[in-house]
């Protein structure tokens, strides 16, 4: 397939529409399938947000990961995971706010549990990082280390204590199933054929961005910071705002708050364990982690400050993402120099 177009500008954005299309048509499938057998197996509204539903909407972020890594063009899958996962708490939450009648409900597992245990997996992936570059050098401008498997494993365990406790909270909530008109089979394939679409459109979205970048010079980190971060973030945001519209606010912002954890914790270190090693550019990482870190804060104490987002905390959150986005236009045009070597 990758030989039967053109290789021209105006094709590679139509493939990109399309895929984009496709992704959100893929994740609608998984994200329906994962709800309904989320009541059939009895799970909480938070380990149905933060883990079914957002490893099912996450699935074009670890798809795009994947395919960066097995393509050589890590940097960009890299850039599209964080990129995503800053619209995710910025953007989404704000979106979800500002779509419903009245204020984005939160409560104490999303603050206390679901917030706090992001902001460690955003640590524990800097961490990650670090040690590539102290124990697995590279070059020192711009500083670049190799990760290989045995570090990966680092924050794929981080993620096992995740799963974990929120195993512990399905068994001490003892919700009730739901068992009446759930086609059990049926809602498994649906789940397989999304997560099938999924795997096919990233790989072509990627390919175009790819393409699309070499064109007009655009670095790999950058373009997965804009296009493929926009489009992979779709399904999230869709999700995210729909379970917001039937006032279920704690699906809504466990979604967002898993969805990111899941990107970071496994999304990276499973194209790690399938490649056996990348090279991890920390002068343009970790910059990224860092307005990621601060954007999770904002995050957080806005939800702390009632149990809820109120519209003007909303629209803080959106500016906070104008102010992301002017960033990453002045990096790309050479206006500043924070991220180095991109």
């Amino acid at each position: 397939m990758t030989g039967a177009l053109p290789d021209a500008p105006v094709v590679n954005v139509l493939v990109i529409v399309a895929a984009t299309g496709f992704i959100w048509l893929g994740s609608g499938w998984l994200e329906e399938a994962a709800e309904a057998l989320s009541g059939y197996y009895g799970l909480p509204a938070v380990v149905q947000g933060s883990v079914v539903v957002a490893v099912g909407s996450s699935f074009p972020e670890l798809v795009s990961v994947l395919v960066t890594a097995l393509t050589g063009v890590f940097d960009m899958g890299v850039g599209a995971l964080v990129g995503s996962a800053i619209f995710n708490v910025l953007v989404i939450p704000a979106a979800s706010g500002l779509s419903g009648d009245s204020d984005l409900e939160a409560n104490r597992a999303i603050v206390y549990k679901e917030a706090q245990f992001y902001m460690l997996a955003v640590s524990a992936l800097v961490v990650t990082f670090a040690l590539a570059v102290i124990y697995f050098p590279v070059s020192t401008d711009p500083i670049v280390g190799t990760m290989p498997r045995s570090l990966a494993v680092i924050p794929l365990g981080l993620y096992g204590l995740y799963l974990f406790i929120q195993y512990q909270d399905v068994d001490d909530a003892g919700i009730e199933r739901v068992r009446d008109g759930v086609d059990i089979p049926r809602e498994w394939g649906k789940l397989a054929a999304g997560l099938g679409l999924i795997v096919v459109t990233v790989e072509r979205l990627v390919a175009s961005v790819e393409s699309l970048g070499a064109t007009f010079g655009i670095p790999e980190f950058l373009a997965g910071v804009t296009v493929v971060a926009a489009a992979t973030s779709l399904p999230d945001a869709l999700v995210s705002v729909r379970t917001a519209r039937e006032n279920r606010g704690t699906t809504s912002l466990g979604n967002v708050l898993g969805s990111n954890t899941f990107d970071l914790l496994v999304a990276i270190p499973l194209g790690v364990l399938i490649v056996g090693e990348v090279a991890v550019n920390f002068s343009t990482a970790v910059p990224m982690l860092g307005v990621l870190t601060v954007a999770t804060v904002l995050l957080f104490v806005t939800l702390r400050t009632s149990l809820a987002l109120d519209e003007h905390e909303s629209y803080a959150l959106l500016a906070a993402y104008g102010l992301f986005v002017a960033w990453v236009v002045a990096e790309s045009v050479g206006a500043t120099s924070v991220l180095r070597g991109v």
